[in-house]
């Protein structure tokens, strides 16, 4: 059993430690940040492409970076699932798309507002994410499954 003044020794060496220790793992994030984030490959465009993502509330339906709601596709890596050339028919008319389905909104966005979209969503997807989103290994799954089925159906 600790006495009153170990313990407020205990106490207040288990802060300063922590305390320490939090901090420097903080400066440590600090430091990393710029390289991580690609703040070099920040042009106008992609800043003008953030605007109209605030300004049409985007977030609303999509993530990014795991922000945002779940009502719509995860876009931090889009233009990696889906060429340039797909997205921007996507945001010129998204109702053609997907026939009987849920339809995003028609923005009618010009030209300019589609490239600078596109372009915010480039740089969001050469942020590194340290791993995120994660694929998680579903088709190896599916595949054993679907397999499984078939050998006990002979």
């Amino acid at each position: 059993m600790l006495s009153k003044s170990q313990a407020r020794l205990f106490f207040l060496g288990g802060t300063v430690l922590f305390s320490v220790v939090f901090l420097g793992l903080t400066l440590d994030t600090i430091r990393q940040t710029p390289a991580r984030s690609g703040e070099a490959n920040l042009d106008a465009s992609a800043l003008r492409g953030r605007m109209i993502w605030d300004e049409k509330n985007c977030m609303g339906c999509h993530t990014i970076l795991g922000e945002g709601a779940y009502y719509a596709p995860e876009l931090t890596q889009v233009l990696k699932r889906r060429d340039e050339n797909w997205v921007r028919g996507f945001l010129r008319n998204p109702q053609a798309f997907y026939p009987g389905r849920r339809k995003m909104v028609h923005y009618n966005f010009t030209e300019e507002q589609i490239t600078d979209v596109i372009s915010f969503l480039r740089w969001i997807g050469q942020v590194d994410t340290n791993g995120f989103p994660f694929a998680p290994p579903l088709r190896a799954a599916a595949e054993r499954a679907v397999n499984s089925a078939k050998g006990s159906a002979q």
